[in-house]
């Protein structure tokens, strides 16, 4: 299979399903598309855009994905982005890799950003112009999904045994030193194990990876 991980910003694809990919990449060929990035004109540093640009470098090569997109649309003003020009960068990305399963982050999320992209994505999963795709799941993000709306929680359907790969999970997420922090701020490591351990607890393993599967195709 060809798996779609979307990231609205880098890090997100490491907390929701860092465990996964290094998983499912032994026997399917896995793709990153991050839609946001430190823009100068958003008020961000020279020197912080050279740091993200380093760690979205070493995230490539830590999970040796089979290929990489990075749109660079505004982070935090995808608002103002047109729901054309966004939709019609995603959908394109999708026929290239000819994806099969999209992992996307929830709809419910705290974050805008991660609202904007579930929705331009599920608009390119339509079956008759995307007939490739067989399934769409949500991922579990850490400082977002856990602060989702109080109406629609998260309710993961969908387990995947990351056992042997949580601890590399851990190191990719260190890549990302300076999105992490130490409890009880949310993305620290050992809130990324504890959640881990609460997931496998439901599905019956040490450590768990949880989504929500929106739609699967057999």
């Amino acid at each position: 299979m060809n798996i779609l991980v979307v990231s609205p910003h880098p890090d997100d694809e490491t907390l929701g399903a860092g465990g996964s990919i290094l998983k499912l990449r032994k026997e399917h060929r896995i793709f990153w598309l991050n839609v946001t990035d430190m823009l100068l004109e958003l008020g961000y540093t020279e020197e912080q855009r050279v740091v993200r640009a380093m760690q979205i470098k070493q995230i490539n090569d830590f999970y040796e994905f089979d290929d990489m997109k990075n749109l660079m649309l505004p982070t935090t003003k995808l608002g103002k982005v047109s729901d054309d020009e966004a939709i019609g960068q995603i959908g394109a990305y999708i026929d290239q890799i000819d994806a099969n399963w999209v992992i996307l982050p929830d709809y419910n999320d705290a974050h805008s950003d991660h609202k904007h992209v579930f929705d331009w994505c599920f608009a390119c999963t339509k079956t008759f112009r995307h007939p490739n795709i067989k399934a769409i799941l949500t991922m579990e993000i850490l400082s977002e999904t856990n602060f989702g709306h109080p109406m629609s929680p998260f309710s993961p359907n969908f387990y995947i045994d990351i056992s042997d790969t949580l601890e590399q999970k851990l190191q990719a997420a260190m890549i990302y030193n300076t999105e992490m922090g130490e409890h009880p701020f949310p993305r620290n490591l050992d809130d990324i194990k504890a959640l881990a351990m609460l997931r496998g607890s439901e599905a019956g393993v040490k450590f768990a990876e949880a989504f929500k599967v929106i739609k699967m195709i057999q």
